[in-house]
């Protein structure tokens, strides 16, 4: 791998970490919108502008990639693909149906449960995105660049919904743990190289895990979401994605 290809999703990979250990006080967006509610729904927005306007793309491309990596004809011209994100849109879908049955009793023992189940689901979640940010279809410094900064508004939004959830014990072990998830992540995609048809499948996969993630952490709701700040963040993101392909 080219030495500035090694730099550039490194310093993503640290984007990546710092997000989790700085998310819960700092934003980047705050400044601009006022406060830190507007900020995370804005950052909602890009990130879901990332997934429909440039993922569903992609999946097609991944579609392609897979159909033309396999050493066999396929029956069904690669829509493992499209059943692969289903996948990890039920995943996901499952791991917070999990948490939430775990979070009905009041025994500490089950909290406790609960948390790992989820930190767990999640720190797999974090490794494969920043696998994928050192190995994705299109490995260039602007699909990197375009690739990370929604994934940096998707990963806020996700720590804030974690904090929320699970409080002073996600301070204490979510945070670190997922910032070195994120390291790990990276450092796998340096070491390890995947075929290019199992690559087409770990990013079906992760993208409908996005896809359900930002519905469930995301989407703003009457209690705590900002519609205007995520419509326009939306918008605006997609605005930029549309003539980059």
């Amino acid at each position: 791998m080219e030495p500035v290809r090694i730099l550039t999703t490194g310093a993503g990979a640290l984007v990546f970490a710092a997000t989790f250990l700085a998310g819960g006080r700092v934003h980047p967006l705050q400044p601009f919108l006022g406060n830190t509610r507007r900020a995370l729904s804005f950052g909602a927005g890009m990130s879901a502008a990332y997934v429909f306007v440039h993922l569903m793309p992609e999946l097609h491309a991944a579609r392609e990639a897979f159909a033309g990596s396999v050493g066999f004809e396929l029956r069904f011209e690669g829509m493992a693909i499209y059943y692969l994100a289903l996948v990890g849109f039920l995943v996901f879908y499952g791991l917070d149906v999990m948490r939430g049955k775990l979070r009905e009793s009041e025994d500490p023992a089950r909290e406790a449960k609960a948390f790992r189940f989820h930190i767990g689901g999640f720190a797999a979640y974090v490794v494969l995105m920043a696998y994928l940010l050192v190995h994705n279809l299109e490995a260039t410094r602007i699909s990197t660049a375009l690739y990370t900064i929604p994934m940096v508004c998707h990963f806020l939004s996700l720590d804030h919904s974690l904090q929320i959830e699970h409080g002073a014990l996600y301070e204490k072990r979510g945070r670190p743990l997922l910032a070195a998830m994120s390291i790990l992540g990276w450092g796998l995609g340096l070491l390890i190289t995947l075929p290019a048809y199992v690559l087409a499948l770990l990013v079906a996969f992760i993208s409908g895990a996005i896809i359900m993630n930002n519905t469930i952490m995301e989407m703003p709701s009457e209690k705590d979401g900002r519609f205007v700040p995520f419509m326009i963040g939306g918008l605006a993101y997609g605005l930029v994605l549309v003539p980059l392909g």
